[in-house]
């Protein structure tokens, strides 16, 4: 902008100086010599504004260089586009604040040249980073893909679920680690085609394996709690979901926790929601049938319980894995039935 005001008070004082009639007539009808440039002000001559060579708007192969040059100097976080919109431009005014430079936000001559001086030439990977494709927190028919090209390279031991949780970082990383590519636990392009070279498309079969549902046996004791009226009665010590109605027991569910970090909290609540299609916004994943009890913690249906079985543990909820068992209890279950939680 400086840049811009400079060429403002040049175009101003051009044009001033063409329309201002001298305060007393000269006292010669002769014209001036061609090398007198004095307007009689007593004011030096403007210097000429300097040549922006990159602005807003612009797009091209030296943005992209500018951009990573930035980058190298801690002023460009994002990844290179090629394109000069607001970050770069922020980006450059924040280069030119530190390295004493007039604050424009474009790139002027000066401005190039001290970039250029202050950095090395842009590697092909800065210039054109890796990008990510797949990381943790995602739920998609990729990443499903995903952890079934990683069970063929012995990197995944579970079933596929189309979730990228902690179990598919650690697989990503071990693959990563043997195809001598560095250890992020994210996939980019560059991990991507490694993979894709060294496996083939996957099945059917492997991207749905069967599923089996183990047969639950009833509570034999239940909580005294669970015997009156409508209760959703859920044993830690035999991992087990009992739906009763007034002490007779309509249906029994196996069921799985939270972590030790995430522990499922013990105790009487009852249901204070339903959500049929539910996606947590804290965790980024899917919770069908959902029925919160307690904050955040719910029982709902877990498709990694169902593909994995106990090989893991929620992030606090209590985990169904027969997903037709949990849709019929979905229907029958009302809100404020209640949630009998204990060991």
């Amino acid at each position: 902008m400086a840049a811009l005001a400079a060429t403002g008070v040049l175009l101003t004082g051009c044009t001033a100086q063409g329309q201002e009639a001298p305060e007393e007539p000269a006292a010669s009808q002769e014209e001036p010599a061609p090398e007198e440039t004095d307007d009689g002000s007593g004011g030096e001559t403007e210097e000429p504004a300097e040549e922006v060579l990159l602005s807003f708007g612009d797009e091209s192969e030296q943005v992209r260089e500018l951009q990573a040059r930035l980058a190298q100097r801690g002023h460009f976080t994002a990844q290179p586009t090629g394109y000069y919109g607001d970050v770069t431009v922020g980006a450059v005014s924040e280069y030119q604040r530190a390295a004493g430079l007039d604050v424009t936000g474009e790139v002027t001559e000066s401005t190039w040249a001290a970039l250029t001086e202050a950095t090395s030439d842009p590697t092909e990977d800065e210039l054109f980073p890796p990008q990510q494709m797949m990381g943790y927190g995602d739920n998609s028919e990729q990443v499903r893909e995903l952890q079934a090209r990683l069970a063929q390279r012995g990197h995944f031991d579970g079933n596929p679920t189309g979730y990228y949780g902690d179990v598919t970082v650690a697989s990503v990383s071990s693959f990563q680690r043997a195809a001598g590519i560095e250890i992020t636990g994210t996939v980019f392009d560059d991990t991507w085609a490694a993979l894709t070279e060294r496996t083939t498309q996957p099945t059917e079969e492997e991207m749905y394996p069967p599923l089996e549902v183990p047969e639950v046996e009833p509570e034999s004791e239940l909580d005294e709690r669970c015997l009156t009226g409508r209760a959703l009665c859920v044993s830690k010590t035999s991992n087990t979901l009992s739906w009763v109605i007034d002490g007779d027991v309509q249906m029994t569910l196996d069921v799985r926790f939270g972590a030790e970090e995430t522990p499922t909290r013990e105790g009487e609540f009852e249901v204070y929601w339903k959500s049929r299609h539910h996606h947590s916004t804290l965790y980024d994943s899917p919770m069908p049938y959902a029925m919160f009890f307690d904050g955040g913690q719910a029982v709902h249906y877990s498709e990694d319980f169902a593909a994995n079985g106990y090989n893991g543990a929620s992030h606090g909820c209590v985990n169904v894995r027969d997903e037709a068992g949990i849709a019929a209890l979905f229907d029958e279950v009302r809100e404020g039935d209640k949630v009998i939680v204990y060991w």
